[in-house]
């Protein structure tokens, strides 16, 4: 099978949520099939991204569009437009002209548009059958974005995006042939965009290998972890709930305990919330060394969509999980047993402290959640993307002297 994969922005180094499901995906993909990587991206020429792309993706093409990155005045010359700001300062028109060239051409069997932010760089009747890959459902995301933001400028800014977005998206997804969702939650939430026949589940993986190293290394300190790229709206939200609602509670209760913030571009609000107790680490080298030291691992999320990548990290790594209902939305957990959920701070910090105090039942929910991460590994997930592809281009292959059957490897 011949599929295109097209990618707004780098898709290295592999360090967000978006990224990893993409990567681990694509890195299966590529040995099955045969794999075109298109990635495109502003900004300045990085010639060094595009050499190490190439040497993992061999075949991949990029095309540096050299649009500036987001900022207020960009987003200004924008306004006016109907589509949402996270869509058009991705479309680029050098990218919309190869992709309807390879699609006039029909030089692949299925193309997918990762992320909806592509989206519009896609013809709208193209001869390859496209399936857009929704790591998110984004007018939920823009929803509650707006809803929790406390600046009023911002507020104002996410609420006029928010309406675009639920007028775009809809839009999008019912001109796709295909339409891949990260989980049950978000498929349901498109029921009303398009045939739900046409709509399909890949749900959130997991390098199990990788972070199994992990488990059965019990916390030695009560060191609870967050983790994720700390210049994102919905985890700079979470941190900013967490410290100021919940961790004053934890910390009279259990005096020598510790936050730490892991994760990239730590934005100024986050470096603000460092103090005695609380630790902004930026990027680290290894994340599996944050979660072996971690004795409760927090995702008290109140924005986004999608799945969290990050709790099937840490319950791989055994660690016991607390969460919002919306930080584990859509993953296939059960409250209790491999993680515990809680939807208030007074709730939240009780269940921390629990934990921490409780070392037989942090290991106990941390055994359960390693296994219950077991059956999330990447390959098994990334064959159930193939079957799709494999489903997508077959019902548009029409061409029996050139078969896509002939053209599968077994």
């Amino acid at each position: 099978m011949r599929v295109l994969w097209t990618k707004a922005g780098k898709l290295l180094p592999v360090d967000t949520g978006g990224k990893i499901r993409s990567y681990n995906l694509l890195r299966h993909l590529a040995k099955w099939h045969e794999l075109t990587v298109l990635s495109y991206y502003g900004e300045r020429r990085d010639l060094e991204y595009e050499r190490e792309i190439e040497q993992r993706f061999p075949g991949a093409e990029t095309v540096w569009t050299g649009a500036p990155d987001a900022s207020v005045l960009h987003y200004a010359r924008h306004i006016l437009s109907p589509a949402p700001y996270a869509v058009t300062k991705f479309t680029a028109p050098g990218v919309r002209r190869l992709i309807g060239r390879w699609m006039a051409e029909r030089r692949f069997d299925v193309a997918v548009c990762d992320f909806l932010s592509a989206s519009l760089n896609f013809p709208p009747a193209p001869l390859t059958p496209c399936v857009l890959f929704q790591h998110n459902v984004e007018s939920v995301l823009w929803r509650r974005q707006a809803e929790h933001e406390p600046n009023a400028l911002k507020r104002l800014a996410f609420s006029i995006e928010a309406r675009k977005m639920a007028r775009y998206e809809p839009e999008a997804v019912a001109r796709f042939a295909h339409v891949i969702a990260v989980s049950e939650g978000d498929r349901e939430a498109m029921r009303v965009m398009t045939d739900p026949a046409r709509v399909s589940v890949v749900p959130t993986g997991v390098d199990v290998s990788e972070y199994r190293a992990g488990a059965g290394t019990p916390a030695v300190d009560p060191i609870v972890v967050f983790l994720g790229s700390m210049d994102w709206e919905a985890n700079i939200d979470a941190v900013e709930y967490f410290c100021r609602d919940i961790w004053p509670a934890v910390r009279a209760a259990v005096p020598d305990a510790q936050f730490r913030i892991v994760g990239r571009n730590p934005h100024p609000r986050v470096l603000r919330l460092a103090s005695t107790s609380v630790v902004v680490t930026g990027t680290v080298p290894a994340v599996l060394d944050h979660l072996k030291e971690t004795a409760v691992f927090v995702v008290p999320l109140r924005i986004g969509g999608g799945t969290r990548l990050k709790i099937f990290e840490a319950m791989a790594a055994g660690r016991a999980v607390v969460s919002s209902s919306i930080g584990a939305e859509g993953l296939d957990v059960h409250d209790g047993r491999d993680i515990v959920l809680a939807d208030t701070s007074a709730r939240f910090a009780e269940s921390v402290i629990g934990l921490l105090r409780d070392p037989l039942r942090r290991a106990r929910i941390g055994r359960s959640a390693t296994e219950s991460a077991a059956n999330h590994d990447w390959r098994a997930v990334a064959k159930q993307l193939e079957a799709i592809l494999l489903r997508v281009a077959a019902s548009a292959d029409s061409r029996p002297e050139d078969s896509l059957a002939e053209r599968v490897a077994i």
